[in-house]
Order: structure tokens, then sequence, then C-alpha cells
């Protein structure tokens, strides 16, 4: 039988890996509904780094912390509150995208072009999670939105920057992989 223990230092990481996340989320740039962070790097990297076995326990650690009140997501906000809103699917978004991007970085031992194809299927994860929930909460509040005007608000605007974070998210776990001891598998 495997031991399916953590580790501490598989516990230290999971920890870095939230607090990353966090970190990145406090640089927000509100330009609408759905502000510009830098969350998905921060996802992208912890997951790539991690792998699947640390970087959705991470994902999940930083959700939970912000979900009991701690202001760890964008614009300084923690609360229940925030993942019901109107981004709280990018939030919850964030575990297909670490699911995601863990699973290619464990299969693919840190190879260049696989991660950059992992870690744009997982952003792409993740803006279908937002952007559904996006739409059911406006719909419900009364406020149903064409799906052109949903996608102009909820994916246009990031798709450049989004391009931007996932290279560099690709280039550094590429070039940290080699240095950075990952959770091991049980």
């Amino acid at each position: 039988m495997k031991k399916k223990d953590f580790k501490v230092i598989d516990l230290v990481y999971i920890g870095v890996g939230a607090a990353l996340i966090a970190v990145c989320a406090f640089a927000t740039v509100p330009i609408g509904p759905v502000p510009f962070t830098l969350q998905t790097l921060g996802v992208c990297l912890t997951a790539g780094l991690l792998g699947r076995r640390g970087g959705i326990p991470a994902v999940l650690v930083y959700i939970l912390l912000g979900a009991v009140g701690v202001p760890v997501f964008s614009g300084f906000k923690g609360g229940i509150g925030v993942l019901f809103g109107a981004t709280g699917g990018y939030i919850i978004g964030f575990l297909f995208t670490a699911l995601l991007v863990g699973t290619v970085a464990d299969k693919t031992k840190g190879k260049l072009w696989q991660l950059l194809l992992g870690m744009t299927g997982g952003v792409l994860l993740c803006y279908v999670f937002g952007t559904a929930w996006f739409a059911a909460v406006f719909a419900h509040n009364g406020d149903p939105r064409s799906l052109g005007g949903i996608l102009s608000v909820c994916v246009v605007p990031f798709l450049l920057p989004d391009a931007v974070k996932i290279v560099l998210a690709a280039v550094l776990t590429n070039r940290l992989k080699t240095v950075i001891v990952k959770p091991k598998k049980g």
C-alpha cells in the first residue's frame, strides 16, 4: 500500500502556491464588471510547478480562505458573497484550470510547447465556467445579456493579456521545474 500523506514540504508548497495566487489577485485593474488581475498567471504557475497533486489543493486553499472572509480575492475582497457574485465562476474555474495544467505538467515533464497548450486549455476552461456563471448571475438579476455582449465583457478584453500571462507562466514553469521539488506521488 502506498503512503498518500502529504509531507511538510508539500504543505509548504501548497501554502506558497495559495499565497502566490492571492498576491496575483491584488494586482487588479477594474475595467468593468470583470476586473483584470494576474490570478490566471498565479494559478497556471502554481499548477505548472506543483502538478495536479499540489496545484489543486493550493487553489482550493486560496478559495476557502477567500470564502471564509480573508480578503484574498481581487480588490482585496473576501467572503462567500464573492463566490456567488458575477465573477465567482472564474474563481471556481481556477480549480479546473489547475486540474488541466497540473495534469499536463505531470505528464510532460515541463516541455514548453505542451505547457503552453495545457495552460491555454486551462484558461479556456476558466473562461467557460466564469462566463457561464456571469451570464447566469446577470440573468437571475433581471439583466439578461446577449452572448456577444457577455463575450465582449468577459472574454475579448482578456485574450491578449491572458496570452501574455500564459507564455510567462509556461516559460517560468519550464525554467523553474528543475529547481522546485514538487509534491511527490504517494
